[in-house]
């Protein structure tokens, strides 16, 4: 997943996001994706986000895209329509390690899904803290803002992965705090010329 060499020991901690021009992830509550499906949906896209995936061996998600992915994805990855990429993604997300930041869902809800090796977590912070911590491949933040704007608050994310596609939504949530202030330096930049979209990976400066 690094293309830099680590400055701080432990595994690397990343959040990989799609922001609209004007810097948002999402329309709100009530999410409307279409906006950026053209870059999801592309055979680009896959090259590009497998290259991070497979160096992942936990994956973190908020109670929305718990709610989303484990709605959509189990059909998806038994599709014998879907690309072989989409297949190995799926099966990924159904099996990794997962922790999902919620206080209304339970560990009983999470059991619920056809997916496994998951559990609930309420601290974001501690939680990300130990899990770096502890030996094994890295961490990624999936596409949840939320979460991204408390460990980029707590100097918990070690790699950023953006990926601007060319739409602007005028409001919505916003991956990057407003009070916010830091400095990262540039490991990749990749174009998408199929769907117009950019995916920037940023990494903190070498100590």
């Amino acid at each position: 997943m690094s293309e830099v060499t680590p400055a701080r020991a432990g595994r690397r901690v990343g959040a990989e996001v799609t922001v609209s021009m004007d810097g948002y992830s999402s329309t709100g509550s009530e999410d409307d994706m279409s906006w950026a499906m053209d870059h999801i949906s592309s055979g680009q896209s896959e090259i590009y986000y497998e290259g991070i995936w497979r160096g992942v061996g936990t994956a973190v998600l908020g109670r929305t895209n718990w709610v989303g992915f484990t709605s959509v994805w189990p059909a998806i990855t038994n599709d014998p329509s879907s690309s072989a990429r989409t297949r190995d993604l799926g099966n990924w997300l159904a099996t990794v390690e997962k922790v999902v930041f919620s206080t209304t869902l339970t560990q009983e809800d999470l059991e619920k899904s056809e997916w496994t090796n998951a559990r609930v977590s309420a601290d974001v912070e501690s939680e990300v803290a130990a899990l770096r911590n502890r030996p094994g491949r890295d961490i990624l933040v999936l596409n949840s803002a939320s979460i991204i704007r408390t460990l980029l608050r707590a100097d918990l994310i070690d790699d950023l992965y953006l990926t601007v596609v060319p739409s602007t939504l005028g409001s919505g949530r916003r991956v990057l705090p407003d009070d916010y202030a830091s400095k990262w330096q540039l490991a990749s930049a990749t174009a998408f010329p199929s769907s117009g979209a950019v995916a920037l990976h940023y990494q903190r400066p070498g100590e």
